[in-house]
């Protein structure tokens, strides 16, 4: 995706390098060249940060992070202007069939200064060092948990109250959470996001987001009254959750993750954890094919929280993939189903290794072999199945602590207020770190095929 505001001035990314450290200019990063990984055969020039604490990156300054996704560029040239240009690593139409969904919930890293949290995108910026990119024959994709404002307390550290993140007040602009406001004078909304998808495809990864459609769990914000609960009903309402979507893929995002998708027009209602109503199918299908039409792009890939025996319902709803079909812990599974999909082009169930219901205990060694499943389980790589995974799946979170947890609430870990010693705390240390190299071995060899 080219940059929509590459003009006669300053880039998204050359707007942001100024704001927060005056200087667009960039610099060889000799530390991420002597913490690299590589991949192995065919993929050697791919390469990323593994075998270190999040914190570390998180800690680092913008203009840091930017040196370092230059340096770990596989092109043969350091670029000292970072480019004018850039679009996503093309897959083809179909890449979402195959990709790897990796969610980080960018609430969770952000900035949390006392009881306030902002900046969730620039911490997003932050870890893409250490994110694996795509494969030889499938791509990597981030997708961020929170972009718009969540009701129960947005911009805020509430500890262990509930500030949900699945629910979601519209028609509000972007969340305090995410969006670094300080600098908004600078770099608009919009133009935080264009920046991070440039950063993201310029590391050769796919971008993402995810999204709610349980109608209660949905207001529409209003500056003349109260907000009203959202209604698949009312057509402004529809309208307004259509635009809301197209807006974001024309800002670089390929991916929209669907939470209770399975469920959508009653299906297989008595598993059905969301709250209010979900758009009947004929009504889906009419939305998704608008997001596709409105944005312009062929690309998108929409993948539906969990799958069931009946794929051509998910496939004919437009569907790319879905999630929690397959058992990740069988590698033979795994690689039966891929041979029973190797046909299927635009849909596939796939695996997951963890989702954000996890709610931790998961042995370091089973999520590392259900990580090996996922990128292995196939005769030939071009028929690999699609899978799903958490931030702590890459990057273990500490013990007190599961994704589940930080989707519903949003506590801060520090212990004298800072950001910095959030960051410290929110993950494991030794164990943590050498769970990480492990991961980036799976993905350095996986990385060529």
């Amino acid at each position: 995706m080219v940059s929509n505001f590459e003009q006669n001035g300053m880039t998204p990314v050359e707007k942001l390098l100024s704001a927060e450290s005056g200087s667009t200019k960039l610099h060889y990063d000799k530390w991420s060249d002597e913490h690299r990984f590589q991949g192995i055969g065919e993929g050697f020039r791919k390469k990323w940060i593994a075998g270190v604490h999040p914190s570390t990156l998180l800690n680092r300054t913008l203009k840091r992070t930017v040196d370092s996704i230059c340096t770990l560029c596989e092109c043969e040239e350091f670029y000292h202007d970072f480019p004018r240009k850039v679009e996503s690593p093309n897959y083809g139409d179909t890449w979402g069939r195959l990709a790897n969904y990796i969610e980080i919930n960018n609430r969770a890293i952000a900035r949390m200064n006392f009881e306030r949290c902002s900046g969730g995108i620039i911490s997003a910026m932050k870890i893409l060092p250490a994110i694996p990119p795509s494969a030889k024959s499938w791509a990597n994709c981030v997708i961020l948990s929170q972009i718009w404002p969540n009701i129960f307390g947005d911009g805020y550290n509430k500890g262990l109250e509930e500030n949900s993140i699945y629910g979601v007040r519209l028609n509000a602009g972007y969340s305090n959470n995410i969006i670094d406001f300080s600098i908004y004078d600078k770099v608009k909304p919009e133009e935080q996001f264009q920046a991070f998808n440039d950063l993201a495809h310029f590391r050769g990864l796919k971008t993402g987001f995810r999204v709610v459609i349980s109608a209660d769990q949905m207001k529409v914000a209003h500056n003349d009254r109260e907000d009203e609960t959202f209604s698949w009903c009312n057509p402004e309402h529809q309208e307004m959750w259509i635009d809301e979507c197209v807006k974001l893929c024309k800002l670089g995002f390929e991916a929209i993750f669907i939470d209770s998708a399975k469920h959508i027009g009653g299906y297989d209602c008595e598993n059905y954890t969301g709250v209010g109503d979900l758009p009947e199918y004929g009504q889906m299908q009419y939305i998704l094919n608008e997001i596709r039409s409105r944005s312009g792009m062929t690309t998108l890939s929409f993948v539906g929280e969990k799958s069931s025996g009946d794929f051509e319902r998910f496939r004919n709803l437009g569907l790319t993939a879905g999630t929690a079909f397959i058992n990740p812990d069988n590698y033979f599974s795994v690689k039966d189903w891929s041979e029973k999909f190797k046909y299927n082009r635009t849909y596939a169930p796939g695996v997951e290794v963890s989702n954000d219901n996890d709610t931790g205990g998961t042995p370091y060694e089973v999520r590392l072999e259900r990580i090996r499943n996922s990128l292995f389980g196939f005769e030939i790589a071009s028929d690999k199945l699609p899978s799903f995974m958490q931030m702590e799946d890459l990057f273990p979170l500490r013990y007190d602590a599961n994704t589940h947890l930080l989707m519903m609430t949003n506590p801060s870990y520090s212990t004298d207020g800072t950001a910095q010693s959030h960051w410290y705390n929110l993950f494991t240390h030794e164990d943590g770190i050498e769970y990480n190299r492990k991961a980036g071995e799976l993905f350095a060899y996986a990385i060529g095929k």
